[in-house]
């Protein structure tokens, strides 16, 4: 039923954007002829209030539906499969509090976020294209400049994150079909280099489409597959505690001396691990950082913010539902002995093909994660280098390629050159670190107050002149302080974590 109910709205999507190329080629089919009749009287008004935005740029086609599908994409991706662990860190008694709290606060900031899109006024203001054109728009000064910064490494490091992830599943598909053909009696190690040079080739190859709002079509394949994961995920949860016949774990999560896949657990790793967990569900949530870009996909009327909060609101509530049961079940099932990756940590052996297809789905989606998180990059870095460079051919220049039965491609060897190299460098540190639990507490401490919670609040009370020391600024100021101190402990508990890693790690040669 949701693949069918994403192919009828993805009908309705197909038809939109071969709309909105029709009305490019007709300007410029009937360009010519209205500069050669200069005495002709034509009106254009009726034709441009249809066909372009207040902003004088083509008619936005998105809605309600394509913006949820970006925000799941950009939700429910990877960090749903270190929940189980997240939980178990912190036990029963806290966890999915905590889970609930990061939900409630990110719903919270993201509908204040949804009111920046426009300076002024939410409903005729000025529109701000991304995150950081809100801040200068709004703030200004150097809150717009460490805002950039802050977006722009947090993009680069959640690229390298879903390299990271990405691979781990590829090696789990090859890794569990090895495990059955020799029955357990192989331990099946391998590199994972391979698969993130495999990884790499295909995401250099869809970092080519030029804008955000042409990858509409991956975002609702990507929003698929992570149902599809998370759902085989949540299935073999809930088949191990019905095999169990009793739901493992604790109130207070794994105790001191406990015995683990890692190891025996010390109280200083006891410490490290539940504030680490801390940041692997800060992450599980990061979308605010494109949630301007999402938005001014959006057709209007009606205004944007309210389709945009309306979208939020459903794909928080869809995927805080999915993180409870499939972190809650993957804890239920293996009590202590979680891994850190539900479906790649060998959790589960069997039914070993419905692992491929979980693990299969995984790779498909971060596919298409990495371009909806990546494009916002892409598009700062060539619209900053076309304006350095406006008159050089190399950075501004469209080169058509006509492509036998899909039309003409719109080639510049500086976006070629440009993206090739971002997945290289994301490619190769990912290589260098690929420790996945870590590397994910640390991108959702790192992202998580300035991005997720500072900068929102910043701009509604600016947005709204709300006066110092009344009862809503305080309550605003208090939110955002209790999330720095939530985001500076899960920081110290992740790099932590990358610390005790590095002691036996050999760069490019570990095995899993």
């Amino acid at each position: 039923m949701l693949f069918f109910f994403f192919y009828i709205f993805g009908i309705q999507f197909s038809i939109q954007i071969e709309e909105r190329y029709d009305f490019r080629h007709y300007l410029e089919v009937e360009a010519q002829p209205k500069i050669q009749t200069e005495t002709e009287s034509v009106s254009i008004e009726p034709n441009y209030s249809k066909c372009f935005d207040d902003d004088g740029r083509l008619k936005r086609t998105g809605t309600f539906w394509t913006a949820t599908a970006h925000i799941i994409t950009a939700v429910i991706g990877s960090g749903v499969l270190s929940l189980a662990w997240a939980i178990a860190q912190l036990g029963w008694a806290v966890g999915p509090v905590v889970m609930i709290l990061f939900a409630v606060v990110n719903l919270y900031t993201s509908s204040l976020l949804t009111q920046c899109y426009r300076t002024d006024d939410s409903v005729n203001g000025q529109r701000n294209y991304t995150y950081t054109d809100a801040v200068k728009s709004i703030l200004g000064g150097k809150k717009f400049k460490m805002c950039g910064l802050i977006q722009y490494v947090n993009l680069f490091g959640i690229a390298i994150g879903y390299t990271i992830a990405a691979s781990v599943s590829m090696m789990a598909i090859k890794r569990s079909n090895c495990y059955h053909e020799s029955h357990g009696k192989d331990p099946c190690h391998m590199s994972s280099n391979g698969y993130m040079i495999t990884f790499a080739i295909a995401e250099v190859i869809l970092s080519q489409i030029p804008d955000f709002d042409q990858v509409w079509w991956l975002s609702i394949v990507a929003a698929i597959m992570s149902f599809t994961y998370s759902a085989v995920g949540l299935g073999l949860g809930i088949a191990k505690v019905a095999e169990n016949g009793a739901f493992q774990g604790s109130l207070m999560g794994i105790s001191i001396g406990a015995v683990t896949q890692a190891g025996t657990v010390t109280g200083t790793q006891k410490i490290w691990r539940s504030l680490q967990a801390l940041g692997a569900m800060a992450f599980s949530y990061s979308f605010s950082i494109i949630l301007i870009e999402i938005q001014d996909t959006l057709k209007s009327p009606p205004s944007e913010h309210k389709t945009m909060k309306k979208a939020t609101l459903v794909s928080i509530m869809v995927t805080t539902v999915f993180y409870l049961l499939c972190g809650g079940m993957g804890y239920a099932a293996f009590g202590d002995h979680v891994p850190g990756n539900l479906l790649t940590g060998f959790g589960f052996y069997n039914p070993y093909w419905l692992l491929d297809i979980a693990n299969l789905a995984i790779v498909v989606h971060l596919i298409g994660a990495y371009q909806v998180f990546s494009q916002p990059f892409f598009a700062f870095v060539e619209k900053w280098s076309a304006r350095k460079w406006p008159k050089n051919n190399f950075v501004t220049a469209e080169h058509e390629i006509p492509i036998p039965c899909i039309g003409v491609y719109q080639l510049n060897f500086f976006r070629l050159i440009w993206r090739t190299l971002f997945v290289l460098l994301t490619t190769i540190i990912a290589m260098l670190l690929p420790f996945f639990n870590d590397v994910v507490g640390i991108l959702g401490a790192f992202g998580f107050w300035p991005l997720t919670v500072y900068y929102p609040i910043d701009m509604y009370i600016s947005q709204k002149k709300i006066g110092r020391w009344t009862k809503k600024w305080l309550a605003l100021q208090m939110l955002s302080g209790c999330c720095l101190i939530i985001s500076i402990l899960a920081a110290v508990g992740s790099i932590a974590g990358v610390v005790l890693d590095l002691k036996t790690y050999k760069p490019f040669k570990t095995s899993y």
